[in-house]
């Protein structure tokens, strides 16, 4: 590692985007999360990594009310900002939400690019951002990081499977770096790797199926029959309904990874949270590309 980028986690949730770039040698100096179910998880586990993120009160409950100029200057900007408006269980709304409301949290992103001038912009939501009103909303988002801010735009639809983790979890990934550093060539995701674990390794017997539902925020217990039931399966042969030690696993949390939350909060805070392989895959290879190594293009090179 030729140097230690510094990263902003904004809507952190529950700190999956934090894990993963410490894993690849990055610093975090502001986290931003509402949720105070969220916020307890968050600082629960993550003081475990980095206590100068809340001893320095860098840890902000409420994006809204932030200082632009305050925030600590950083490289990379993560978020995975709010995509109820944009799923197929919420209302579909998209940019049409109240003003500052959650589906107009793009925006303060915006505002926040536009005068810090990160290195780097790593955005994650579901996938159906893609074709929400007919694709208008995502040319958007587009149009506004590539001609607004100036900065070449990536996106790719990343399953968590793809990374090791038995669930599907279709997510849209989108990373933009700034022009002015002219960087030689565009940045492209990393391969495809194996899946280092099944269903069987989740529940530790013998399960009906090797990769698992894409765990969700709502709808917990449905009856396995149920065409929209997600956490429930057949183990050895008993309908069994996913717990958070199993969503845990799902995600790729680690094992030191603890909720002190209920169980229902746990679930839906694993529900909202970001596969953590998937996002440090990206995340490696985003660091890669700022230090200006060798991208990772095939499976022999990976590292992570």
């Amino acid at each position: 590692m030729k140097h230690k980028y510094k990263f902003v986690d904004l809507f952190a949730g529950i700190g999956g985007f934090h894990i993963a770039f410490h894993n690849v040698g990055c610093k975090c100096v502001l986290a931003s999360e509402i949720d105070k179910y969220a916020r307890a998880t968050y600082q629960h586990n993550i003081q475990k990594l980095d206590t100068e993120l809340f001893e320095n009160g860098n840890f902000n409950d409420d994006i809204l009310k932030l200082d632009y100029n305050s925030i600590p200057d950083f490289d990379i900007l993560c978020a995975g900002f709010p995509c109820q408006s944009f799923s197929q269980i919420g209302y579909g709304r998209g940019f049409a939400e109240t003003k500052q409301s959650r589906g107009n949290m793009f925006f303060i992103l915006r505002d926040i690019i536009k005068a810090k001038r990160p290195k780097c912009i790593f955005l994650e939501n579901v996938r159906y951002l893609l074709n929400h009103d007919n694709g208008n909303t995502f040319n958007i988002i587009k149009e506004t990081i590539e001609k607004e801010l100036n900065y070449d735009f990536t996106y790719q639809i990343v399953f968590a499977s793809d990374y090791g983790v038995p669930q599907h979890r279709p997510r849209l990934y989108m990373v933009g770096f700034r022009r002015e550093d002219n960087y030689k060539e565009r940045f492209v995701f990393p391969p495809k790797q194996e899946l280092k674990m099944t269903m069987d390794d989740i529940w530790g017997a013998k399960c009906n199926k090797k990769i698992g539902f894409t765990l969700r925020v709502g709808g917990v217990g449905s009856s396995i029959d149920d065409r929209r039931n997600w956490d429930c399966y057949l183990v050895d042969g008993v309908p069994t309904r996913l717990g958070p030690e199993e969503g845990r696993k799902m995600q790729g949390f680690p094992d030191w990874y603890e909720f002190p939350v209920s169980n229902r909060q746990a679930m839906k805070q694993l529900g909202n949270s970001v596969a953590v392989p998937a996002v440090q895959a990206v995340a490696d290879q985003i660091v890669r590309y700022l230090n200006g190594d060798d991208l990772i293009l095939d499976e022999t090179r990976l590292n992570v």
